[in-house]
C-alpha cells in the first residue's frame, strides 16, 4: 500500500520544525532578574495575551529569588489581586504577603485620575491647584482624554523609579490595538499641552488687565466664537480658566515626558513582548519588535503564552480520523453479533444468497457484549476525533511561531505551555514563573 501522502507530508516537515525550533534562541528569564542593574522590565502586548499574569508572574519570582519588586499594572481586574492574596489594588504600593525568600513584592494599580491629581498637586501651588482640580474641563481632561491613561502609565513609572525604593520594577502596560501607544502618548499629550490652541488660549491670561480683554475681544474673537458654537460658552470658559491655571505646569509635562522617555531607553529598562501562538497576536508583536527597535528601547525577548501540546503526536491527525471513520462507519467492518468481517468476503460472493436483499443485523441488547463494543468503539472514535483536533491546533501554532521566528530570528523566546484553568493564587503566579524560565522551549502541556 502506498503512503498516505498528506502523512508523508506532515512526517517530513517534522526534521524541518524541529530544527527551526532548536536554532531558535531561548529567552532565560532568571539572569535578567537576577541582574541587579535590570531595574525596569516592562510587559507589552496585545489585549488578552496573558501581559499581566507574566508581569505578576515575573515579579513574584524576582522577589523570591532576593529582590525588593513592585508590579505596576493598568488591568481594572479584580484577579490580579485576588492571585495575590490582596483584597482590592489602587494607586499606593501594597506588599504582598505569603511569598518566599529574602524578597518583597509590592503590587499597585494605577488610578488614572488620581495620578493626573498627584501630578498637579505636586507642581502647582495649593490655591492654583484646588482651582485645577475643580475644574470641570480638567476633570473631564483627567478623566477620558484619549492617551491619558498610557501617559499617567509613563508618569507614574517615572515616579516610582525616582523614590529609588524598589530593586526592580515590572510594568503590566495598557492593552492597546494600536501598538505602543504608551510610548506615544506622552508626546502626544505634552503636544496638547504646549500646541497652537493651548499657548493661544494661554496668551489672554498672561498679558492680563486691559490689554488681555482687548486681546481677547479683538484677536481672538472669531476663534473663541467658532469653538462657542462648537464646544458651547460654559465648556470654552472651563478651557480658557484650566489653560490659565495649568499655565505654570505645562512645561513640567513635557520635561518629565522626556525624561521617562529617555528612561524607558536606558539600559537598566528590559522590554518583553507577550503574544498567544496566533496570527493576529505574532502579527501585532511583531510590530512591536519592529517599533521598539525604531525606538531603540532595548527588548530582550518574547514570551509566548497558551501553546499546547501533546505527549502522543506521534499520531497524525489524518491517521486518527481514519482510525475514528473505521471504527464509526458499519459499512467497512461488520461487527453485529459480536462477530466483525467484511461484507464482501468471499464466503458471500457467489452463493445463492448473494442476490437477495442485504438483511440488517439485529442491534444488540443493551448490556451484551456486542453493545458494549461498540460503546467502546463510540468512545475510541471520538477519543481520535479529538486527538486530531489538537494536532491540528499544534500544527497550526508551530506554523505561526515559525513565520515569526523566520521573521525576527534575532529575538529570543520562550513558550508557556497552555494551563487548564486560571491562575488564582500565588501557586500559580509560581508555577508560571518555573516555566518562563524554561531552558527548552519544546516543554508543553500533554494531553
Amino acid at each position: 500500500m502506498s503512503p498516505d501522502p498528506a502523512e508523508a507530508s506532515e512526517t517530513a516537515q517534522e526534521p524541518e520544525q524541529a530544527r527551526r525550533l532548536s536554532s531558535a534562541r531561548v529567552l532565560d528569564v532568571d539572569p535578567l532578574l537576577d541582574d541587579p542593574k535590570t531595574r525596569i522590565v516592562v510587559c507589552c502586548g496585545s489585549g488578552g495575551v496573558g501581559k499581566t499574569t507574566t508581569a505578576a508572574a515575573l515579579g513574584l519570582r524576582a522577589a523570591e529569588r532576593g529582590r525588593k519588586v513592585v508590579v505596576l499594572t493598568i488591568d481594572p481586574a479584580k484577579r490580579l489581586a485576588q492571585s495575590m492574596g490582596i483584597d482590592s489594588l489602587d494607586n499606593v504600593p501594597r506588599r504582598v504577603k505569603g511569598t518566599e525568600g529574602d524578597g518583597e513584592l509590592h503590587a499597585m494599580m494605577l488610578d488614572m485620575k488620581r495620578t493626573f491629581d498627584e501630578v498637579v498637586e505636586a507642581h502647582a501651588d495649593p490655591a492654583r491647584a484646588a482651582a485645577i482640580l475643580a475644574n470641570p474641563f480638567y476633570q473631564s481632561l483627567s478623566a477620558g482624554f484619549a492617551g491619558t491613561q498610557e501617559y499617567m502609565a509613563m508618569e507614574k513609572l517615572g515616579q516610582l523609579r525616582a523614590r529609588d525604593e524598589w530593586d526592580l520594577i515590572v510594568v503590566d502596560t495598557p492593552p492597546s490595538r494600536s501598538a505602543l501607544d504608551f510610548l506615544d502618548a506622552p508626546k502626544r499629550l505634552g503636544s496638547f499641552l504646549d500646541g497652537r490652541l493651548i499657548r493661544l488660549l494661554t496668551a489672554p491670561a498672561k498679558l492680563g488687565g486691559r490689554a488681555g480683554m482687548a486681546f481677547l475681544n479683538v484677536g481672538m474673537s472669531m476663534m473663541t466664537g467658532t469653538l462657542g458654537k462648537l464646544l458651547g460658552g460654559q465648556l470654552l470658559k472651563d478651557v480658557q480658566t484650566f489653560v490659565a491655571a495649568m499655565d505654570t505646569t505645562f512645561g513640567g509635562f513635557r520635561t518629565r515626558a522626556d525624561a521617562t522617555y529617555k528612561l524607558l531607553q536606558a539600559p537598566g529598562t528590559a522590554f518583553l513582548v507577550v503574544a498567544a501562538p496566533e496570527r493576529d497576536a505574532l502579527r501585532e508583536a511583531a510590530y512591536f519588535v519592529e517599533r521598539l527597535a525604531a525606538e531603540h528601547m532595548p527588548l530582550v525577548g518574547l514570551v509566548l503564552n497558551r501553546v499546547h501540546g501533546s505527549g502522543a503526536d506521534g499520531l497524525s491527525a489524518e491517521r486518527a480520523l481514519a482510525a475514528a471513520e473505521n471504527l464509526e462507519d458499519p459499512r467497512i467492518v461488520d461487527q453485529g453479533d459480536g462477530k466483525a468481517g467484511l461484507r464482501n468476503s468471499p464466503d458471500t460472493q457467489g452463493s445463492s444468497q448473494s442476490s437477495a436483499p442485504e438483511i440488517a443485523a439485529p442491534a444488540p441488547e443493551e448490556g451484551s457484549p456486542a453493545d458494549t463494543e461498540r460503546s467502546v468503539d463510540r468512545l475510541t472514535a471520538g477519543l481520535l476525533r479529538l486527538h486530531a483536533e489538537r494536532m491540528r491546533l499544534l500544527a497550526r501554532e508551530r506554523r505561526t511561531r515559525d513565520r515569526f521566528t523566520a521573521r525576527h530570528p534575532e529575538v529570543a523566546m520562550v513558550e508557556v505551555p497552555a494551563l487548564p484553568g486560571d491562575v488564582h493564587d500565588l501557586a500559580g503566579l509560581r508555577d508560571i514563573g518555573d516555566r518562563l524560565a524554561a531552558r527548552r522551549p519544546e516543554r508543553t502541556e500533554h494531553i
